[in-house]
């Protein structure tokens, strides 16, 4: 390792870190994914009526994402990847839910039986990532760094979507796109930058801390903050299958594509993870931290399911933040896991971070989302790119980028086929795979001897 890149990190994947400064970090990381952890959980329960569950779906999620987060940093005999991966509530599954859900509700079904029936199903969809991690080594073929590197850049792209929304206010708000709300995210952003380009180690750990700070206060004192209602349960205990156990085929099937589709993504976030972290990106301790990551997130989504909560997955925007912090220590992991679990057993701790403007954490999390499109772009681009990885590239991007920005495109299939592939992740992802399995390898360009004389 050069000494310009060991220089990028201020503590190593393995360095102990003061627990002042490891607080200080998890808390970050905790500020960068906490909306996209109780997001899910509001979408589905707003859609499905389930309004009065929600405060525990969402101190539920919280917990879950905990649990999952502590065991990848842990690593518990191999389960897990040993690296800050933040698992968090999955939106990859959110239309094959919500489809299961009306499904149950069509045929006359309560809201317990809607939420049993998801858990139920969730719980079983969950053997899939283990079951893959045991047979991991014979998907070396398919996930190469051609294709990692090309679902990385589309989950970048994707979550830059989301930041850009947030920074103009947020989905269906009457003033999107106002000054206001682009200036707040914009100091947001520019205090992120210039604190992070400081010397001083403090001001670069508690760069977005100190960004979403000042965001906020510039939001109070604007009249831009505008203060939600606490959630009215304080306190709540994790209760095992709450609402019972239902199974269904025909709502396990598209689950379990999904699922196995959301090991795509894991392994892109977990390669990207591991590039800036600056451990290796192939061999065999790479391919074993792949297996634990995967077999973690099977985990994390089995106990997500028994504690009412949804699918889990390895969170992308948390390796931005470790490229910003230049914190790459596992046992801030286990730090962040520890805050996530607490979170989830206080209700209002969410309630109050729910009250964040959404212009001030568009513009703190932009940055970070970039910053995963970049890793890709670097995996993409280790080994030289010819016409046919161009090419690959190329297709996979359009597909890609083009359904999700056209999902109607989809709407003569069936609408299951709409949730799965409406998404650049997975329609651009399965692009990648497949044509890097069929499309033949450039042959080799053999110059001829007299062409070769006659050059010099």
């Amino acid at each position: 390792m050069s000494e310009t890149n060991q220089k990028e990190l201020i503590y190593g994947l393995e360095e102990r870190i003061s627990p002042w400064a490891a607080l200080l970090t998890a808390v970050q990381h905790v500020l960068a994914s906490v909306v996209g952890i109780i997001t899910p959980p509001l979408i589905i329960g707003s859609v499905l009526g389930l309004n009065a569950y929600l405060p525990y779906l969402i101190s539920m999620s919280l917990l879950a994402s905990g649990i999952g987060t502590f065991l990848q940093a842990k690593r518990v005999w191999g389960v897990g990847a040993g690296m800050i991966s933040l698992q968090g509530t999955s939106f990859a599954f959110l239309g094959v839910i919500l489809s299961g859900g009306f499904l149950v509700k069509s045929q006359g079904g309560s809201s317990e039986d809607v939420l049993a029936m998801i858990f139920g199903v969730n719980f079983v969809a969950a053997f899939i990532p283990l079951l893959v991690s045991r047979f991991f080594d014979s998907l070396r073929r398919v996930l190469t760094p051609l294709v990692t590197g090309t679902v990385i850049a589309l989950i970048g792209i994707s979550l830059i979507k989301v930041s850009i929304t947030d920074w103009g206010g947020g989905h269906g708000v009457a003033n999107f796109g106002s000054p206001a709300n682009l200036g707040l995210g914009a100091l947001t952003l520019l205090v992120i930058i210039a604190l992070n380009r400081s010397r001083s180690r403090v001001l670069r750990l508690s760069a977005i801390v100190i960004g979403i700070a000042v965001g906020c206060t510039a939001a109070a004192v604007t009249g831009h903050l505008a203060i939600q209602p606490l959630p009215a349960q304080w306190f709540a205990l994790p209760q095992p299958f709450r609402f019972g156990f239902h199974f269904s085929w025909a709502i396990f099937i598209p689950i379990a594509l999904v699922s196995f589709i959301s090991i795509l993504e894991a392994v892109g976030d977990l390669t990207a993870n591991c590039m800036i972290s600056q451990q290796p990106i192939e061999g065999e301790s790479f391919r074993k931290r792949l297996k634990g990551g995967i077999m973690a997130d099977g985990v994390s989504c089995m106990v997500a399911a028994m504690f009412s909560s949804f699918p889990n997955t390895t969170f992308a925007q948390n390796n931005g933040v470790i490229q910003m912090t230049g914190v790459a220590s596992r046992y801030v992991g286990m730090y962040i896991g520890v805050i996530l679990l607490l979170l989830g057993l206080f209700p209002v701790v969410g309630g109050l971070l729910q009250q964040i403007p959404a212009p001030v954490l568009g513009g703190a999390t932009l940055v970070m989302f970039g910053s995963v499109v970049a890793a890709g772009i670097r995996i993409m681009t280790q080994n030289p790119l010819g016409r046919r990885e161009m090419l690959i590239i190329a297709i996979s991007f359009g597909i890609g980028l083009g359904i999700e920005a056209v999902p109607e495109v989809l709407g003569q299939f069936p609408k299951i086929i709409g949730n799965i592939f409406g998404h650049a992740v997975t329609s651009g992802g399965i692009a990648a795979m497949v044509l890097n399995l069929l499309m033949p390898h450039d042959e080799p360009q053999i110059v001829k001897a007299g062409a070769a004389t006659s050059a010099r």
